[in-house]
């Protein structure tokens, strides 16, 4: 095995995986034979991913779990739980400070911790006013305030507890600074006007460790973080949020924000409407957690319920690019967000390939892609044929022609030594003529285009039409994708294996008409009624008399019995078959078996009436017929087909 290495140019990823056309194609080869097209195949490929890649339904459950996880251990009441146990303690040292105290000061103090309001807000409030008498409870009681004003601003400006050690008077101006400074900033570039965000990044960029890039980054980062604090308020009872509310805006206007807050929040609400402001968040747990928690939990569940919007694409135009992949790595992990890459390289991959192109504005298959398909369904039916106990080759050894001809896909007969490495040596010596003034033991490199093989038998040359039956009843009985699965396959047989054969590819319904094999794979079955054999038999006849091949065959495969003629250029439906249908559609078998013209057809249903009018077919053209499992069709019809052609070479 040889390694190529190059320089690093900072272009390459090292861990990036290469698509395998192949194998996508064949996994989306069930949706494009049954004719959703390329688009609908692709995103349904998307969905379901493939073996060693998570698709986007395993990805959105993995997301739907870990939310349910965050909702959980969460506990909406916990800020004002925590707030209250803490207040308990503190009056309770206080109360036992002063249980061992007589006369009217100690007297009226108990007093004023009896009128206290019961809500933490009012109980903060009045108390700012007592004189404590237990120097650690008037200590406990300075740092919850401390610690509140950092939990409610950090609730508003994530991280900003990080950043604080303690909310000091320099603090709470410089906070004051920049709210009133990004406020002018929202009005300056609402009137239109140039806005200096490098310059207030300057000042305040410290605040922000989220290192917005410019004004809308980073107005959505605060949108996101009050819209989170929002569904807060929202989810909780109106007692709980109006004492919270209380709490918060008591503060704020301690540390003289609350105006300036309240004009911050009501411009992210006009600038970013669609975020989920005042939503109920969904039921969480039971995890007491401070008030910053508890937003950023919320903060987090919103996240995730935006990107599983995003990924479901349940709205007009939705494309993979839309899942955000900083959002996917933080709700999921690396994994996922690689496997959201892939998952976005395979289109591209598909179109570089040449196997899908886009033709005004839509996913199709190309012919190449439709040859892919059918080797890869060729190669498994070939296998399946080989293993057969009762396969064996016919027609004894066969000998060489004398003649050599360029290897093609598909080609069993030996390899021409001499020919093949005399092209590679004719190929370098073009490429660099020194190349032959080398010496001896010069390694010859060998490509696929140098390779001839030795042809071993004089092969006759057969046209063949098959006949495709596209009415409903093939996919309504589960023997659409198979049949398509085979004509591919066939195609791939003769183009591959057969150059020197012909194949016609013809669909019928209610009426006939000529196919490629891009077709197959695009073309769906058709809501009509009738199945007009007269018409493809007629066509069939058109395109075979005009091939120059001296060999000649029809191969038909349908589950029904013809049920409507051509009448006056119209084709004429009824059921069950009238007797004029039946007749025009023998007569014109009639024709091709006249024309030395072979007829097999494969039978994918036994009702008693198909049965008896292929009796009628077999009895006046000498045709053969089979009665095929639909599963089974690639095999019995490739192997027919190999079993005859062995035969008129022997």
């Amino acid at each position: 095995m040889k390694s190529r290495y190059s320089k690093w140019d900072n272009t390459q990823n090292p861990l990036d995986d290469e698509v395998d056309v192949a194998q996508v194609l064949e996994e989306m080869s069930e949706e494009l034979l049954s004719g959703y097209g390329g688009r609908w195949s692709l995103r349904e490929l998307h969905r379901r991913g493939m073996q060693g890649r998570s698709g986007l339904d395993s990805m959105l459950g993995r997301l739907r779990r870990a939310r349910r996880e965050w909702a959980e251990r969460s506990n909406l009441s916990g800020p004002l739980q925590q707030v209250r146990e803490e207040l308990d303690n503190i009056l309770g040292l206080e109360r036992a400070e002063l249980s061992g105290k007589e006369g009217d000061e100690a007297q009226l103090k108990r007093m004023q911790l009896d009128a206290l309001p019961r809500h933490p807000a009012g109980a903060l409030r009045e108390l700012a006013k007592y004189d404590f008498s237990s120097d650690e409870a008037k200590e406990r009681y300075d740092a919850l305030l401390e610690r509140l004003k950092q939990e409610v601003l950090d609730s508003y400006f994530k991280s900003l507890m990080g950043s604080m050690q303690s909310v000091t008077p320099e603090d709470v101006a410089r906070m004051k600074d920049m709210m009133a400074e990004l406020n002018e900033m929202i009005a300056a570039r609402n009137r239109g006007d140039d806005v200096d965000f490098e310059g207030f990044m300057s000042r305040y960029g410290d605040m922000f460790p989220e290192n917005p890039q410019n004004l809308d980054e980073l107005l959505e980062i605060l949108a996101r973080r009050m819209a989170a604090m929002s569904r807060l308020m929202a989810s909780l009872s109106p007692q709980q949020r109006a004492e919270l509310q209380e709490l918060a805006e008591s503060v704020l206007s301690d540390l003289d924000l609350a105006w300036e807050m309240d004009q911050l929040s009501q411009s992210l609400r006009e600038l970013m409407p669609n975020l989920p402001w005042d939503e109920v968040s969904p039921n969480m747990g039971d995890e007491e957690m401070p008030m910053s928690q508890a937003v950023d939990a919320i903060e987090r569940v919103s996240e995730m319920e935006e990107l599983e919007q995003t990924m479901s694409g349940d709205y007009s135009g939705a494309t993979l690019e839309d899942i955000d992949e900083d959002q996917l790595r933080r709700a999921l992990d690396e994994d996922a967000v690689q496997d959201l890459q892939w998952l976005k390289k395979i289109e591209r991959a598909l179109e570089e390939a040449g196997v899908v192109n886009r033709t005004k504005g839509r996913l199709e298959l190309t012919a190449r892609g439709a040859r892919m398909i059918g080797e890869r369904s060729l190669t498994r039916v070939l296998d399946r044929i080989r293993r057969e106990p009762s396969h064996r080759a016919r027609g004894g050894q066969a000998e060489p022609t004398g003649q050599t001809k360029p290897w093609v896909f598909g080609d069993s007969d030996p390899i021409s030594v001499e020919r093949t490495v005399y092209n590679s040596l004719l190929r370098s010596a073009q490429a660099r003529p020194a190349v032959l003034r080398s010496g001896p033991g010069r390694v010859v490199k060998l490509s696929p285009d140098d390779f001839e093989v030795v042809e071993t038998e004089s092969r006759p040359r057969t046209a063949t039409a098959l006949l495709l039956d596209l009415s409903f009843s093939m996919p309504l009985r589960g023997h659409w994708v198979p049949a398509k699965r085979m004509a591919l396959a066939l195609h791939a047989l003769i183009v591959g294996k057969y150059p020197q054969d012909s194949l016609y590819l013809i669909g019928f319904s209610d009426y006939a008409r000529r196919m490629e094999a891009s077709d197959l794979a695009s073309v769906g079955w058709e809501d009509v009624h009738g199945t007009n054999m007269e018409h493809a038999f007629m066509l069939a006849g058109r395109v075979l008399a005009e091939d120059p091949r001296s060999i000649k065959q029809v191969i038909m495969v349908t589950d029904g019995e013809p049920t409507a003629h051509i009448d006056d250029g119209y084709a004429l439906f009824n059921w069950p078959p009238i007797p004029e249908t039946i007749e025009k559609t023998l007569r014109q078998a009639m024709r091709l078996a006249r024309s030395n013209i072979s007829i097999n057809v494969f039978m994918l249903d036994t009702s008693p009436g198909l049965e008896e009018f292929m009796a009628r077919l077999s009895s006046l053209t000498g045709g053969e017929i089979f009665r095929a499992d639909s599963a089974e069709i690639g095999q019995t019809v490739i192997g027919s087909y190999l079993r005859e052609r062995r035969k008129r070479a022997s």
